[in-house]
């Protein structure tokens, strides 16, 4: 039998209504947490329970068939009653602000930080007004695996921790080696050995080697139809060539945009510095000469891919992507996703030979329980968590059932990092079939380590498709020690006063976004970086940059173990 509460009877309980909730709070009420520090009541065996869950599904899947589903119904006697929405980030946080708004909110959320997820000052806001529930007692007696795992990685346990020291969320720990590096350029390796070029060094190198692209006929066809340099607005281009001039934390995957740093202590950012304005003026003379492709600031990815698949000849050089898969189909019947390798950080004129480094993990969490969820239903929620964190839970959660979507490795298997045991190995799915609907994905993908993650089978030849992964993961090795690591600002555990948090994200991205338009202006041209650079600064500095950098200071200094 059942032990969930009616809607009404939990809606009455719980007092759902925002409206209620914020006037209590502002009079004293809310975020009290009466269980803190108090023993919770020992539930064993798994009592059967119905667990209202809001998640993103992709148009390939189905959770309510879902293999792992049927998992988590046997081995937890939880039956889930999926809330879903998409995957496209805009209507999935669109979806999830109006349950919170209606007072209509589900026990569990359940999200994947590339969609949506909640932000440290969104679970610091719902803290207040008592919609979300700590998970430290949680934690401490029934999610051991979950303990451990934040106890061993302090980085992780920073971010998941709110300055009152309670958890009111967990956060994904995706400890992705390639995307940690993500200002990478992926250069046709082909048409250098044709011309008889090496890789280039520095950036005089990689001016020559672009217009040698350009004007050389590499692709043999006898036309100027070569594109020597390409990228689109999501795998943007500045961060790789402006690391040679000055560093850039900026990633190119779209999920940091800010120039934000440590100079000798002190929060600051790169773009008013002199090394910034040197490396646009460089890209301005590539652009000027023809060796940036003019779509390469404004087409989106599918536009890139148009270029680097191109019927019949390839006609682009390169690239700055987090891997080629992004501007090339893998596989392709040609072989030509094969002729692009990694081009290390280049060497400016002044020596500098950065990298971007693009903390893996967001900040923020995706598993969130609130203050619908009896206390029976919070217990077997952190319980299959705690499942999740195994091995065991985090293999089939990802990826499905054994024998169906992987398998144990066999003799000669080669774990990604080869001095690791290989631990299991995926089957790789026939292309245009139908997706198998076996596991969760990545909304089980939470205690995703390094160690995790390369003791996965992977093939020794990098430019199969069983071997892409490793071809990444040797790429990247190419970049990992170039960041420079006394200028790197750990956004991703400084919390901001939620009193200021709408005044912070109007800054930020006031700044940024004028720091983006500002750059593309100054590489393409309608601006010029000798007569327009003092206006450009005098309207970063209206834009309010000493008051943006005081707030994250502030919010740096208050941070425990820096």
């Amino acid at each position: 039998m059942s032990v969930k509460l009616s809607r009404r009877r939990r809606a009455a309980v719980a007092g759902i209504s925002l409206l209620a909730l914020a006037l209590a709070a502002c009079s004293g009420g809310g975020g009290s947490d009466d269980t803190q520090g108090k023993p919770l009541p020992t539930i064993t065996g798994n009592p059967a329970l119905t667990l209202d869950v809001f998640a993103p599904q992709s148009a390939d899947w189905n959770l309510a068939t879902n293999d792992f589903t049927k998992v988590v119904k046997d081995k937890f006697n939880l039956t889930i009653k999926w809330q879903n929405t998409t995957f496209d980030g805009g209507p999935a946080k669109e979806k999830r602000q109006i349950s919170l708004a209606s007072g209509d909110y589900p026990d569990l959320y359940l999200l994947i930080p590339w969609v949506d997820q909640f932000t440290q000052t969104d679970l610091l806001k719902l803290s207040n007004q008592g919609v979300v529930v700590p998970l430290n007692q949680l934690i401490d007696q029934y999610a051991p695996n979950v303990k451990k795992a934040l106890d061993s990685t302090p980085e992780w346990k920073a971010m998941a921790t709110a300055p009152d020291g309670k958890i009111y969320g967990i956060p994904q720990w995706v400890d992705c080696f390639h995307c940690t590096y993500q200002d990478k350029l992926w250069m046709n390796s082909a048409w250098l050995k044709k011309l008889g070029l090496q890789q280039p060094k520095t950036t005089e190198d990689m001016r020559k080697v672009l217009e040698a692209f350009k004007t050389q006929d590499p692709n043999g066809n006898g036309k100027a139809d070569e594109i020597p340099l390409s990228a689109d607005v999501r795998d943007v281009l500045i961060p790789y060539f402006m690391n040679a001039f000055i560093y850039d934390p900026q990633g190119t995957s779209g999920n940091n945009n800010s120039t934000l740093v440590l100079n000798d202590g002190k929060v600051d950012v790169q773009a008013n510095k002199d090394g910034w304005r040197a490396g646009l003026k460089y890209l301005n003379s590539l652009y000027k000469d023809g060796l940036i492709d003019k779509g390469a600031f404004t087409q989106n990815p599918d536009a890139l891919q148009q270029q680097g698949n191109h019927a019949g000849t390839v006609v682009l050089g390169s690239a700055t992507v987090l891997h080629p898969g992004i501007f090339v189909t893998t596989g392709s019947p040609d072989g030509r996703d094969k002729q692009y390798d990694a081009v290390p950080p280049l060497t400016g004129p002044d020596g500098a030979n950065f990298t971007g480094y693009n903390f893996p993990s967001a900040p923020g969490a995706t598993f969130v329980l609130t203050s619908k969820a009896t206390q029976e239903e919070q217990i077997q929620a952190i319980k299959l968590l705690d499942y999740i964190f195994t091995d065991e839970g985090q293999i089939n959660g990802q990826f499905g059932t054994e024998g169906k979507t992987w398998v144990k490795p066999g003799a000669g298997d080669v774990a990604l990092d080869k001095s690791l045991k290989p631990v299991f190995k995926q089957i790789p799915q026939k292309v245009g079939s139908k997706p198998p609907n076996s596991g969760w994905g990545a909304l089980a993908q939470y205690n995703n380590t390094a160690h995790f993650r390369n003791s996965e089978a992977i093939g020794t030849d990098i430019y199969s498709q069983a071997g892409y992964e490793r071809r990444l993961f040797d790429a990247t090795k190419l970049y990992a020690g170039h960041e420079d690591k006394a200028k790197i600002y750990p956004y991703w555990k400084v919390w901001i006063d939620p009193a200021q948090a709408n005044e912070v994200a109007t800054l930020q991205t006031n700044i940024d976004n004028y720091v983006q338009q500002n750059a593309l202006q100054f590489v393409t041209g309608s601006k010029n970086i000798d007569t327009d650079w003092d206006a450009y600064i005098k309207g970063l500095d209206g834009l309010g940059l000493k008051r943006y950098l005081e707030i994250q200071q502030t919010a740096y200094d208050k941070m425990p173990n820096k």
